[in-house]
This record gives structure tokens, sequence and C-alpha cells, in this order.
């Protein structure tokens, strides 16, 4: 009996001819990109360094479309925008040492956001590898050891031969839910060396999908056919997988109210009858939750921010549906379903009768009326009126990525992003430095929409140097940088807690002319002119700065 698994595919003639006489002029680098190349990938980032010159040298080679950044961490952060905007994994080409170091933080966010970022770094040569001090450039004992604890997977390559099969498992292990990023090592004279090996040809690293057991979803379907003040938390894992249509069929078909968290908007639409929104850091909306029978949470963990800091302790059974099998049952005791969020509402809506309930909408908009009473009587008139200009500049369906700044802490609880996988932030790690180099990588992505980047003045300057990325491959990324003279949520945060702040206030360049000096656009603007400076800047090609002298305050916690 022959077995599907057993068939292997014969080689054609011509292919037999290829293989035999593979080209002369290659070496290591161009296994790396042959491979890439077979995997799907059609654009890679990174920055150039001496132990792995033989990997860019290769691409001079190969149809791969090459975007240099700056500084290798706001490298790997337009990578992860390009994984998060493709749902491909996005090749990060890095080398050894400091190079790999600085991308840690970066690698970070990608793993805490589950974007499937491959990374690719150089290593010292073979016989330096083992923690031996040889004293090659750049050597650390076990350069491996400072990515295990932030990526997926990690693979070191010692031959040639192991190139191809190293890069396809790394590949695939960034693309099995949840994405994430992953590591790849590859020694420099491995990299450097001639080559005979025959050229890389079409692989296939396909994950396979996590499918929820029947047992579970079909307990899962009783308990909310039969519940009678279900609720839904729509986290991340919803936007991943594109399981927002399903999402939508499932609340509509229960009259189930839905909450998107931070890392989910755009999940659920915001104006629906049955939207809560994204106001998880309010007590109404926590106790609206907690009243809640049968709590149904997809594609979340139920992390810090999405339990406004820990305070929300659920009464009522709480299923959780989640691909990330460390985040199952982490928070609180649920019936843990391990799947993807599409695979798990599919088979929900497959097994759950109609259940209606006329009161839905009602206890939705009383909720929603609370919180707008409480923010309005916290005269926050500014705020608002600078997320509602935001919001009228951007095109519904242009990305907006926003970096660890006071108006993106509004936008996670106050706007509106109207498409699913159109808002992302550096929430999931909170690093500095985010939003500018991944509207850069999202306009790699698809260039056929603008991109808005928001940062407040002290982030900026962490992505300053990638104003040259920007303008030297022409990117259509308009970068909002709100200036209020320093780490202003740092400032707040300090001064509520100890009476004034300390290493708050900045010195801090006149961004309109530093921009121009990169032959980048720029524009002063206020919060009366905002709209209309932001959506012509929006509007006209390529890189643009508008620059936003403005003090802003937070909303008050409800979690103290």
């Amino acid at each position: 009996m022959t077995h599907d698994h057993d068939l292997v595919l014969r080689p054609t003639e011509a292919q037999t001819t290829a293989a035999l006489n593979p080209p002369a002029g290659r070496n290591g680098g161009d296994l790396v990109v042959e491979t890439l190349t077979g995997l799907g990938a059609t654009t890679v980032f990174g920055l150039p360094g001496q132990h792995a010159l033989g990997m860019f040298d290769a691409l001079r080679r190969s149809d791969l479309r090459y975007v240099g950044l700056r500084v290798e961490n706001n490298a790997g952060f337009a990578a992860d925008a390009y994984g998060r905007i493709t749902g491909e994994a996005a090749p990060l080409l890095l080398s050894t040492g400091p190079g790999a170091l600085m991308s840690l933080a970066a690698l970070q966010e990608a793993a805490a956001a589950s974007a499937p970022v491959l990374a690719i770094g150089s290593q010292i040569p073979v016989a330096g590898l083992g923690g031996g001090r040889h004293g090659y450039l750049h050597e650390l004992r076990d350069q491996q050891a400072s990515f295990r604890d932030v990526v997926k997977s990690v693979h070191t390559v010692r031959t040639q031969s192991q190139i191809p099969s190293a890069i396809a498992a790394a590949w695939e292990s960034a693309l099995t839910a949840p994405h994430g990023p992953v590591w790849v090592e590859i020694p420099q004279d491995v990299l450097l060396a001639e080559t005979t090996l025959p050229v890389v040809t079409a692989m296939d690293a396909t994950p396979e999908d996590i499918a929820p057991r029947p047992e579970l979803t079909a307990v899962a379907a009783h308990l909310l056919a039969n519940a009678e003040r279900p609720v839904i938390i729509a986290g991340g894992g919803v936007v991943r997988s594109d399981a927002s249509g399903k999402l939508l069929a499932l609340a509509e078909r229960l009259d189930i109210p839905v909450v998107t968290t931070f890392g989910g908007k755009g999940a659920f639409p915001w104006q629906h009858r049955l939207s809560l929104q994204s106001w998880l850091e309010d007590r109404h909306t926590t106790d609206f939750l907690e009243d809640a029978d049968v709590l149904l949470v997809v594609g979340s963990g139920l992390g810090e921010l999405s339990s406004n800091y820990h305070t929300f302790a659920p009464r009522g059974r709480v299923i959780q549906i989640e691909a990330d099998a460390g985040k199952l049952e982490s928070n609180h005791p649920a019936l843990g379903i391990h799947a993807d969020a599409r695979l798990a509402l599919q088979a929900l809506l497959e097994t759950v009768p109609e259940r209606r309930d006329p009161t839905a909408p009602e206890r939705v908009s009383a909720v929603l009326t609370k919180v707008r009473d409480r923010i309005a009587a916290q005269d926050l008139g500014l705020e608002q009126q600078i997320v509602a200009a935001v919001r009228e500049a951007l095109p519904d369906r242009s990305p907006s990525f926003w970096d660890m700044t006071i108006l993106a802490y509004w936008a996670w609880s106050a706007f509106d992003p109207r498409f699913p996988n159109t808002m992302h932030s550096a929430q999931g790690a909170g690093g500095l430095g985010y939003g500018f180099p991944a509207a850069l990588g999202a306009a790699a992505a698809d260039p056929s929409r603008p991109v808005l980047a928001v940062s407040g003045d002290g982030g900026a300057m962490y992505s300053i140097a990638e104003l040259a990325t920007a303008k030297q491959y022409g990117l259509d990324v308009t970068w909002l940088i709100v200036d209020d003279g320093g780490y202003g949520i740092l400032r707040e945060y300090m001064t509520g807690a100890f009476g004034e702040a300390t290493g708050t206030e900045l010195s801090r360049p006149d961004f309109v002319a530093l921009s121009e000096s990169f032959g980048v656009p720029a524009t002063l603007t206020t919060p009366e002119t905002l709209t209309t400076d932001l959506a012509k800047s929006l509007a006209t090609p390529g890189p643009s700065v508008v620059v936003l002298p403005a003090l802003l305050r937070m909303f008050e916690p409800t979690h103290l």
C-alpha cells in the first residue's frame, strides 16, 4: 500500500540538469535569499554589517526588494508592521552582536503583538561557536541566548546545506498561530563561502491550522445559547486570524454585546448597536463585563490593559478561545479552547441556535452614556477635539501606527478604526519609537494608500534617522508629532504619584526645520487647523511631517 506521504515527486530532466549545473559566483548568502524567494517572500528589511555582507551581496542577484533602515530596532519595527499588514512572514536581515542586539526591543513588541518577523542574523565564524573567547569582532559567548526569551524559536546553522531547512522551519514557526518573531543565525564564513549547491526552488512551509476540539465548542455553544447576559471580549487574535466577519455573525446571531481590546480594535464595527467599543480602562465597562453570566473571550489573554489593570473579576462562566496555549486560563479560570479564532468562531456559528435579546442594545447604550458622561465631567475637550480631527483627516482604509504617547492612549479607548487591521500600536511591549518606522513598513507592504504615524516628541527622537529612509524610498507616510516638551505620560504619572516629575522634560529640535533638512515637507499645525493640515499631507504622495504643539492630559483612571 502506498500512502500519500510516501510519494516523492521526481525531478524533470530540465530540473536535474539545472541542479547539476548551478550558476557560478554564488555563496551562502545566495542560499538565504533563494530560500526566502522560494518561500514566497518579496520584501526584506534590515541593515548591513560586516559579518552579514554575504547575505547583502546576494540580494543584488535576487528579485527581493530591500528596504534598509538606519537603526536595527527601527528595521525590526518596520518588519513587524509589514507582518501585521500582510499576514506574511517579514524577513529582517541583521549583523552579529551589536546589530543583532539592537533589534531585541522590536522583536519583543512583535512577540507581544504576534507579528510574524523572520529575523536572520549573522554569527562569528564557525570555529568561534561554542562559548570560547576567541576575540572575534562582535563576539558573544552565546548570541542566541539573548533571543531565546524573546522569540518563538531559535535556529542555528553551521553548514550551507542546513540553510534552506533552518529558514523554512523558522518561517513555519513564525506563521504558526499565534504568529510571532523567530531567530536564525548563520556564521560569517558559511555566508561568504562559495557554494556548489543547487539553486533553492519553491518550498512549502505552510503551518497547520489549530482547530478547536468539538467537545469544547459544543459546551461553549450550549453556555452561550442559554445565557441571560452574555458578553464577548474580542482581542487581537480576531484581527490576526481575519475572523471579524465571523465575530459579527456570531454576535448578531446571539444578540451579544461586544467590547474590543486595544489590540483587537477594528474586530467589531464601532457604531454597531451591540458595540461597547473599547473603553476597557473604565469602571462602567468593567462592571458590565463582571455582570455577564457567560463571557466569551476570543483572541485575548486578558492581560493588564484588557482587564483594567487586573481589577476585572468576572463572576460568570468564562469561555476563552486562544491560539497561544500559554495564555489559556493564565489570568482567570475558564473553559479554555486552544484554537485559531477564525476556526473556533466558525465552529460556534455552525452549532449555536439563534438567540434574541431585545434589551442588549439598550444595555450597551446605557454603558456608553455613562462612559461619555464620566469623560465629559473632566474638561478634556482639547483631547477629544484632536482625536476627532485625526479621525476625520485619515482615509477610512488607511492604516495608522501609534507610538507610546498620550494621544495614542486616548486612541486605544476613543478612536474608531472603521476597518479591521488598520490601527496598530506598541501596546504589546510598550517600547518607545514604534510609530514612524512601523508606518514605513506598512507603506512598503501596501503603497496604494497613505499611512499615518503618531508620536510624541520624546518617542519621535528615537526615529528621526528614519526620515532619511522615508525620503530614500519615497514611502507614503505622514508623521504626526505631538510636541508637549517631554515624556508627557511619565510627567503625568510622576506628578500624580510624587507631586512632581523628574527626568521627563526634554530639549528638542525644531521638528519642522529638521524634517525639511531631510527633504521631507513639514507643517506646523494647531488643534483648529489639524484636520485640514493632516488631510492635505495624507493626500500628498511621499513622506511628510505635521507638528502639533499641544499639552494633552489623560482621562482619570478608574483602577486605582
